[in-house]
């Protein structure tokens, strides 16, 4: 079965990047747990992985303590081993553009690192939309920070604040075109995520905020509160 996560890094296993990036998801997996989730709540975890690659993969699954309040959805249906990890969790194949799901069919909807890899502006809005709709209470994206100086997917510094098709070709140059092509990877920063909350009539919910690395927002993160 192919492993649809490994094309999202180039990052070797144990190399600073990725240690760099497991201390930044404990980061957000503490403002996960600030948001005020409880061990009553029911999680809708979306954009689970079947990677086994990297510690952190998957990190709401291995770190949350209260596995039966999960479910993992994902694109990749070998995510399927997490149900067997972490018995008690549930997981579901499906894709987070068109959740399967009705409406507040959970208390807390979270995903990390996906937002980038959904495609287009509008299949990222929709993908936030989905999110808000299935969600009773909270909400709570992270997506890397697109002006942070260190792309982490390719592990380049400072060709992604170019214009987006000059990066595309740089990365393509280099021999990677999966990362090239937008339906894999659309950074975003805080005033596209801000754009799109207003776009869905989001205003006075939503809230942008950020995990910090030496001082500079690496890991953007979006909570949104539902009345």
């Amino acid at each position: 079965m192919v492993n649809l996560s490994a094309h999202y890094s180039v990052a070797r296993p144990g190399s600073l990047p990725v240690r760099i990036a497991g201390y930044q998801r404990r980061k957000m997996f503490q403002a996960f747990l600030a948001t005020g989730v409880t061990a009553s709540d029911t999680i809708l975890d979306i954009g689970a992985s079947s990677d086994r690659t990297y510690d952190h993969s998957n990190y709401l699954e291995s770190w949350y303590a209260h596995k039966a309040a999960i479910t993992a959805l994902g694109i990749d249906a070998g995510a399927a081993f997490l149900e067997q990890a972490h018995p008690g969790l549930k997981f579901v194949h499906g894709d987070g553009r068109d959740l399967p799901f009705a409406d507040g069919a959970f208390d807390y909807v979270h995903s990390s690192a996906v937002l980038e890899h959904v495609g287009s502006r509008d299949r990222q809005r929709a993908f936030i939309a989905q999110a808000v709709r299935v969600a009773r209470k909270c909400v709570f994206l992270t997506t890397p920070n697109r002006w942070f100086p260190v792309e982490f997917h390719t592990v380049l510094p400072l060709v992604h604040w170019l214009p987006k098709p000059a990066f595309r070709g740089v990365v393509a140059a280099l021999g990677n075109d999966f990362l090239a092509r937008e339906e894999n990877l659309n950074l975003l920063s805080a005033g596209d995520l801000k754009t799109l909350c207003g776009e869905l009539s989001l205003q006075g919910q939503a809230r942008v905020t950020g995990a910090r690395l030496l001082g500079i927002v690496s890991n953007l993160i979006l909570i949104v509160k539902k009345a």
